[in-house]
């Protein structure tokens, strides 16, 4: 199954905003460590061996942390075409990779520091990234939630669940960025934006099967072997032979042909 991710994600799941966070986030543990020392920390991180103890066992929390977020960050900044990812799965996703960094921090101080148990060190490494890592999460999704203010996730009801003819689900897409579909033999092509990108995509279902959909979502009937989104006509007109034809507004994508039976229903909602 395809899901199209909502725009705001395609920004938070982006390239760039990976690297502000595998970059970002264990300098600004490994700083604010070193720089703060609270009492706690102190006495947990050098284990009473002196800030020596304190500054070998903070790097190696922090490349731990390095190495949770590549492996985490990596896979769904790589899947991010293939999701759809709203703020509470991402937030429990965000909650797993303080879990897991906490596992294994508590495990490399059990291991070095024999005398300390390992879910004593659990409880103060749980502790430990909540009161340090959790900022830079919170500071790097408010800054591109700011950058973009616009930009919300899409409702459910806006989605269009595209089934073949099996019942499965293959495609999820909002429906202000469908923009036309085409029958082909036993396959209809269903033509749409995923952000700037014109994508395509082959579903074995017939017009018929998808024709109780499309009028749910507003999608018009405009040949026997179209649909098209009337959000994303800009001009209907005739060319030199006299067949009608709906020109989309996105640039690259060829003209929606348009027979006499459907015209007055398409221009009535343009």
């Amino acid at each position: 199954m395809t899901k199209s991710t909502s725009f705001t994600f395609r920004h938070i799941l982006s390239v760039p905003t990976m690297l502000l966070h595998i970059l970002v986030i264990p300098v600004f543990f490994l700083c604010f460590v070193l720089l703060y020392q609270s009492e706690w920390m102190y006495d947990f991180l050098s284990m009473g061996l002196g800030s020596d103890r304190l500054v070998l066992n903070v790097l190696m929390l922090m490349c731990i942390l390095l190495g949770v977020l590549c492996a985490s960050r990596i896979p769904m900044t790589a899947c991010r075409r293939y999701i759809h990812m709203s703020w509470l799965p991402y937030t429990l996703w965000t909650l797993a990779e303080l879990v897991v960094f906490a596992c294994f921090a508590a495990l490399y101080m059990a291991l070095m520091y024999g005398d300390y148990g390992y879910f004593p060190a659990l409880g103060m490494c749980m502790m430990l990234a909540i009161a340090t890592i959790a900022y830079p999460y919170v500071i790097i999704n408010a800054i591109v939630c700011a950058v973009y203010p616009g930009e919300t996730e899409t409702a459910e009801e806006d989605l269009v669940r595209f089934a073949d003819n099996t019942g499965r689900l293959k495609l999820v897409i909002a429906h202000d960025v469908l923009l036309y579909i085409e029958a082909q033999e036993n396959y209809v092509n269903i033509h749409y934006l995923e952000g700037e990108v014109l994508k395509e995509y082959s579903l074995r279902q017939s017009m018929r099967g998808v024709e109780e959909l499309m009028e749910k979502h507003g999608i018009i009937r405009c040949q026997r072997s179209y649909f098209v989104n009337p959000r994303h006509v800009k001009v209907l007109r005739r060319d030199k032979e006299g067949i009608i034809l709906a020109e989309l507004d996105t640039s690259g994508v060829k003209p929606v042909p348009v027979s006499p039976k459907y015209y007055d229903q398409l221009s009535r909602v343009l």
